[in-house]
């Protein structure tokens, strides 16, 4: 049996904290660090950044804003998932895995297949970070057998 006291604390609650401050981390970069244009988009696109800027003038301030926002929301889904890997999770609440499951690919999940599909030379990196959800569900699992952590 589980236990629920305030001293147990799931490894898979731990890990899946790990991947929303992740998220938290990507979605600040996005916010404040990420450039409108990285040097692979202009390549994906098969143009040059200086055409980008020629053609279309207002792109580059209207993607800094977008990259804001989506920054944003990228920052909110983070400390969201901090928040239910210490609630919800930690608690084992009735349908928490699906809700942990469904996040995780629409966030990070999605994130990453669009960076294999446009050949981003961070995939790999963005793949890598998918990993705290899969490894948290499937501690999860393993926890509902029986096993857990004491907290010192």
């Amino acid at each position: 049996m589980i236990d629920k006291s305030s001293r147990y604390l799931p490894h898979s609650s731990t890990v899946l904290f790990f991947g929303g401050v992740i998220l938290v981390g990507l979605g600040l970069y996005l916010m404040f660090l990420r450039p409108p244009l990285l040097p692979e988009d202009p390549r994906y696109m098969g143009t040059s950044l200086e055409e980008i800027r020629t053609r279309i003038p207002g792109l580059l301030l209207w993607l800094r804003r977008v990259f804001f926002v989506l920054g944003g929301y990228m920052t909110s889904t983070g400390l969201l998932t901090c928040y239910l890997a210490k609630t919800s999770f930690r608690t084992r609440v009735a349908g928490v895995t699906w809700i942990v499951a469904v996040t995780g690919l629409t966030s990070i999940g999605l994130m990453a297949a669009v960076n294999f599909i446009i050949a981003s030379d961070f995939k790999w990196l963005l793949l890598l970070f998918t990993t705290p959800w899969v490894l948290s569900l499937w501690l999860f699992h393993q926890e509902n057998r029986g096993t857990r952590t004491e907290i010192a």
